[in-house]
């Protein structure tokens, strides 16, 4: 998993050197897209230069946008823009906007918004949030989920799918 929400992999035992670089540019060029944002998440697959685009963004347009984008990395020979459009809902933009202050204004986190784009996704989908991205402790995703929960106008439960660079290890 690379930082950002983005996660790169090559299916099978063995990822040849081009396939490779098609994952190192294809992640440079997620990164400096200039509209990606803590509200989209996103993975993609390699495999003998076809490109599988995976995750969720806040708006259409991005969705194509990142598909020509891959279309255009050298190397890539076909693409599957799997892609979800999240809703595009006043409420799911007020939760967002409600989780994200809730998670980056707490002293434990805040130093993650200074960031371009923070590492802590917020994906909200018909009023269910889910973190995506990455972390340095433990702590630091308890705390994220506990923000998130507490923001309010949230279906349910946060679904915490943060991952943590320093997991403790409990003997």
């Amino acid at each position: 998993m690379l930082g950002l929400g983005i996660a790169a992999a090559a299916t099978g035992d063995t990822v040849s050197a081009s396939d490779a670089a098609i994952a190192k540019k294809l992640t440079h060029e997620i990164r400096t897209y200039p509209r990606y944002s803590m509200f989209d998440n996103i993975s993609f697959f390699v495999d003998e230069g076809r490109v599988e685009l995976l995750g969720e963004v806040s708006q259409p347009f991005k969705k194509a946008d990142l598909g020509r984008i891959a279309e255009r990395v050298p190397g890539v020979t076909s693409l599957s823009n799997e892609l979800k459009v999240l809703p595009l809902s006043p409420m799911d933009n007020r939760l967002r906007m409600q989780v994200a202050r809730a998670i980056y204004r707490d002293p434990v986190l805040s130093r993650y918004g200074m960031q371009v784009v923070p590492p802590i996704h917020i994906i909200v989908d018909n009023g269910h949030v889910t973190l995506e991205g990455v972390v340095g402790t433990d702590m630091e995703k308890n705390v994220a989920g506990l923000r998130a929960a507490g923001a309010g106008l949230s279906f349910g439960q946060v679904t915490n799918n943060l991952h943590v660079e320093n997991p403790s290890h409990k003997s």
